[in-house]
């Protein structure tokens, strides 16, 4: 039974890492009707995390048609979007409460 034991501590191992692996995250403010930063860089094929502050009194939306997700954010708090895994490319989205000046992108590269 020494084999089993052996397997099992490589098979603990081989899954180790990736069972410790965690979805990177990526923090967005919303300040003045704004999104900071505006580009968000993230790799291709892989899920992200993205934390969305709002630091404004009033509510905001984000929105992305290209990203398939809307969430509100109420203002003075924050929300969590998961995205993702994404082929290359850009994925604009923007503030459904004010699109003339809440807008960014993610670029997946």
């Amino acid at each position: 039974m020494p084999w089993l034991a052996a397997l099992a501590l490589v098979l603990a191992g081989a899954a180790g890492p990736a069972a410790l692996a965690q979805t990177p995250e990526v923090e967005i403010q919303i300040r003045e009707h704004l999104f900071f930063p505006a580009e968000v860089r993230i790799p291709a094929n892989i899920k992200v995390k993205l934390i969305i502050r709002n630091l404004d009194t009033t509510p905001e939306e984000f929105e992305s048609y290209e990203l398939n997700r809307e969430k509100v954010i109420v203002g003075n708090s924050q929300g969590v979007v998961f995205i993702g895994p994404l082929a290359p490319g850009e994925y604009p989205f923007f503030g459904e409460f004010n699109p003339r000046t809440a807008q960014g992108k993610v670029i997946v590269e």
